[in-house]
């Protein structure tokens, strides 16, 4: 355990952290398999935006990295133009 009150502190800022990362995370693994999961394009094209969005949202923040952001945002164009 730490033996400083500082480590303790960070210790307690990281859980935080990790929970409140793992929470936005896990909304774009949804938003993503929500679109994924559309068949019509009408409704892809509506719901594409909203999910990039959010992708570049947490991209931004460092939540998730910007080249899978990115890979991200192109297989889910593609998707769509496949429809």
């Amino acid at each position: 355990m730490a033996s400083h009150k500082s480590a303790e502190k960070r210790i307690k800022q990281d859980a935080v952290k990790k929970l409140h990362n793992k929470y936005y995370a896990k909304t774009m693994r949804n938003a993503v398999k929500k679109l994924r999961g559309t068949t019509e394009k009408a409704d892809a094209e509506t719901l594409y935006p909203k999910v990039s969005s959010l992708i570049d949202r947490l991209a931004q923040k460092n939540i998730i990295h910007k080249n899978k952001a990115s890979n991200l945002k192109s297989k889910l164009a593609l998707h769509i133009a496949k429809l």
